[in-house]
């Protein structure tokens, strides 16, 4: 009984880990459309798939494109004029913030016309088909579960020490800018005394030839 409801707690606790990334919103036309992103994060090589569904609007055109906010800035996939459901999956190549971006065209006709877009991004464990593995390898539903838990928690692992790699960078860069702050000031200050030892040196030069001191 003890053992059964470990289990079910762990069956739970995975389910609580596996977060929601499905939206729906209006895609408004444009001629010069802005992009319109979703952001999620995704450690590196991980699998990250798109399903997209677009329903048809007469004279638009929606155009998608999945990139990452790393410094390289990583453009993985750019298709142009997607309709009905569309499935993309790409492989991330570093730790950062993957975007969905859409564009909706306006081609033709006028008014403010647009499109009810639903957008599901799985990304890593959730992007995997259990189901297919488990009649693969002849699992159980339990070691399916216990498959999607470790996977989740490597997920979970990875974001850490992303987010503790960034928070070091952070640090080293308010160190750094400190540094030069500290450098700055204290070059100013020199800068101030030097000014005003001039000023009294000045003054006294001119006070002596006006012969108000000797």
């Amino acid at each position: 009984m003890l053992y059964s409801i470990r289990l079910l707690s762990i069956f739970l606790f995975s389910l609580l880990l596996q977060p929601i990334l499905a939206v729906k919103f209006e895609l408004v036309a444009d001629k010069y459309p802005k992009p319109r992103c979703i952001w999620n994060f995704a450690s590196a090589h991980s699998l990250v798939i798109v399903t997209a569904n677009v329903p048809p609007g007469p004279g638009q055109r929606v155009d998608i494109e999945i990139l990452d906010g790393s410094e390289k800035g990583n453009v993985y996939l750019s298709k142009r004029d997607i309709k009905g459901e569309t499935r993309l999956a790409i492989t991330t190549h570093a730790s950062a913030d993957v975007g969905v971006c859409l564009k909706n065209h306006l081609e033709s006709g006028s008014g403010r016309l647009s499109r009810s877009v639903e957008l599901d991004v799985d990304i890593g464990a959730d992007a995997v088909d259990y189901n297919a593995i488990a009649n693969q390898e002849s699992l159980s539903i339990l070691e399916v579960e216990m498959r999607k838990l470790e996977a989740v928690t490597k997920e979970i692992v990875d974001e850490l020490g992303y987010l503790q790699r960034r928070e070091m960078r952070m640090r080293d860069t308010n160190e750094s800018t400190n540094d030069r702050v500290k450098i700055f000031s204290i070059l100013l200050m020199l800068g101030v005394i030097g000014l005003g030892a001039w000023q009294l040196l000045h003054l006294r030069s001119f006070f002596k030839r006006k012969y108000l001191i000797d």
